[in-house]
């Protein structure tokens, strides 16, 4: 492959990864609990943007229980909408992740070294990993000659 070839690659990998990233950042995701008494609204960035909690969900009779019941209602919705936008996440930006250094993408070569930014395949390092035959910190090396 050339490097005009490469070059061009590069630069359709970038034109996804922008369009991806702008889906993004465009996108709202709900999660609810309780039935739907509580829904919370998160971005595509993870930003919690809104927070609704149904006049159902609150009993003044017993307002200590209520609170307690309505905090948990919250976290349960919250965790939700967290999960769909990572879910959301890796669906945009996943293949382009996957697709740097990761043999069998079409159309954009493999690039040495750049899978084991994105937690290679086995042998190869991960983020902060060790590859084949290195040590891991702390961990004894072979005793000096």
């Amino acid at each position: 492959m050339d490097l005009q070839q490469l070059l061009a690659a590069a630069q359709q990998m970038q034109d996804h990864l922008m369009s991806a990233q702008q889906e993004l950042a465009d996108a709202e995701v709900e999660g609810t609990s309780g039935g739907g008494l509580v829904k919370a609204r998160v971005n595509g960035q993870g930003e919690l943007v809104d927070l609704t909690i149904s006049a159902a969900a609150i009993d003044p009779a017993d307002p200590a229980e209520t609170a307690q019941t309505v905090a948990d209602l919250v976290l349960a919705a919250v965790n939700n909408a967290y999960r769909a936008v990572g879910e959301l996440q890796q669906e945009k930006m996943g293949p382009l992740a996957a697709g740097l250094g990761q043999p069998g993408m079409s159309g954009v070569p493999e690039i040495p070294g750049l899978s084991g930014l994105f937690g290679g395949a086995a042998g190869e390092p991960g983020p902060g990993g060790t590859g084949p035959g290195e040590l891991e910190p702390g961990e004894p090396g072979p005793p000096a000659p």
